[in-house]
């Protein structure tokens, strides 16, 4: 079974075993043809987006090896001249298909939204190993790249916003003890997201250490005070 990470540094495996992808440009490839989430991608817009808007004489040749060579990375077991399943050819470009659960990033997206209205000690289970698969930025090396940004930065809030709901789930699970760590590092890493605050003010709370929760949001008065104004 292919699965393939865009959670961190791009790669991929099939039944456990690493895949080679490849030159960066060519890695880039496959991960501008995920960040598009199995839309069709015109040759045109990825020669633009790959070679930043100043392509070589010959990028429509070069991309035509790029996915040749992914194609045989991630069908290894293809018969030769049959059309590919995976990184398909469809008018006026390509795309990737595969399934939510063969892309982390997919996997993630729908595990976060079974724990949003699951019982608190399913929720949590759900939000800890979703947010383990987590190894780095989004779309790792290409994170800042134009056809990347907005995709990484929708994801990277989904990852806060997950960590999030696995602290709620905790203190609603009945286990405030083990929040309070989460939530501290939470508000450590992000001081402006006010929703750290509450939940490590609630932990505390929880933990009936009323003058840390009353702490905490002296701590948060100062710190959006100071950075907001």
């Amino acid at each position: 079974m292919l699965s393939v990470q865009v959670l961190g540094p791009i790669g991929a495996d099939i039944d456990g075993a690493p895949v080679h992808l490849g030159s960066p440009r060519q890695r880039a490839v496959l991960a501008l043809l995920l960040a598009n989430r199995g839309r069709v991608v015109p040759v045109d817009r990825l020669i633009d987006r790959l070679w930043r808007g100043r392509p070589p004489q010959k990028a429509a040749a070069s991309l035509h090896v790029y996915v040749s060579n992914l194609r045989r990375a991630l069908e290894p077991g293809r018969a030769p001249r049959t059309p590919a399943g995976v990184l398909v050819s469809v008018a006026p470009g390509y795309a990737v298909r595969l399934p939510e659960d063969a892309v982390d990033a997919w996997r993630f997206e729908a595990a976060v939204r079974r724990a949003r209205t699951a019982p608190p000690a399913e929720a949590r289970h759900l939000l800890e190993e979703a947010i383990g698969w987590w190894h780095g930025a989004a779309y790792g090396e290409w994170a800042d790249e134009e056809w990347a940004v907005t995709e990484a930065a929708r994801l990277g809030d989904l990852h806060l916003a997950a960590r999030e709901l696995a602290i709620g789930a905790a203190l609603a699970s009945g286990t405030p003890a083990e929040a309070v760590p989460a939530a501290e590092a939470l508000v450590r890493e992000h001081p402006l997201r006010e929703e750290g605050w509450r939940l490590l003010a609630l932990a505390h709370w929880a933990c009936s250490r009323r003058a840390d929760a009353l702490a905490a949001l002296r701590r948060a008065t100062a710190v959006l005070r100071a950075e907001l104004g």
